[in-house]
């Protein structure tokens, strides 16, 4: 059994205080009566009605997309206590990172509470494409392109990246930092777009630093078919699944 108003919260959408508030409000009955005491315990097989809505016992799924700052980390907890991006989502129940990113890398991040759809979006043989913008030390030569695209073997384990390309000008990111590194005649670092449909911890950086050219920043823009798009540091949004996996494989994934 747990508190009615732990209940409430962990079934919908509402955080902790909402949650209360309705309960102490009248708006939450329990087999069929109205309680106002958010401390009142469920009972397993209890009917629970929200605003009028008969709820489950399962969480409703919920989807929400981040756009991680640098210097937050992805886990749920750090011993070194340092800036958690689950604490940038202000909902009070359980949600679980998919697609983890490291401490000084940015972009798209999902968190969500169902966990099939966390297997799909991360197991390789659904083939679900991530796609990061990477800045490198220095310029990826023709042979360095084929390495990442052919595999190297690193830890005895086969990195691979499933496409690559320079970033033109119409690409505005970096820009600044490339004028700058050109002057003077330096060698400008270069930005490239990169897309992998593996998981592997750091692949990036490891197959970066394994051709010469270390990552100086990396920011992860789609998982899929959803977009970081203008999400600003910082900031979530709950979306659909059908906008990261398509209607079409999403309706299959039911069947």
């Amino acid at each position: 059994m747990e508190k009615l108003v732990k209940y409430v919260a962990r079934v919908s959408t509402y955080s902790r205080r909402k949650s209360e508030q309705l309960i102490k409000s009248g708006n939450v009955r329990v087999n069929g009566l109205a309680i106002t005491q958010p401390s009142v315990p469920v009972m397993p097989g209890d009917s629970v009605v929200i605003n009028e809505k008969l709820v489950k016992s399962e969480p409703v799924p919920i989807f929400i997309a981040l756009n991680k700052p640098d210097g937050y980390m992805s886990d749920l907890n750090d011993p070194r206590g340092r800036k958690m991006a689950r604490d940038l989502i202000r909902i009070e129940t359980k949600l679980y990172p998919v697609g983890r990113l490291d401490y000084h890398s940015e972009g798209l991040m999902i968190f969500t509470n169902d966990g099939e759809f966390a297997n799909t979006v991360m197991h390789p043989r659904f083939g679900i494409d991530k796609e990061y913008l990477v800045k490198v030390k220095g310029r990826l030569e023709r042979n360095d392109l084929e390495k990442l695209k052919q595999g190297i073997t690193i830890e005895g384990q086969i990195y691979r990246i499933e496409g690559i390309r320079k970033i033109g000008d119409a690409v505005r990111i970096g820009a600044r930092e490339q004028k700058k590194e050109n002057f003077a005649g330096k060698q400008a670092n270069v930005w490239y777009s990169i897309v992998i449909n593996e998981g592997k911890n750091r692949m990036i950086r490891k197959l970066a630093d394994a051709v010469g050219h270390p990552v100086l920043k990396l920011k992860r823009t789609r998982i899929g078919k959803l977009q970081l798009a203008d999400l600003e540091p910082g900031k979530y949004r709950y979306f659909e699944k059908s906008e990261l996996l398509g209607k079409q494989k999403d309706k299959n994934k039911k069947k």
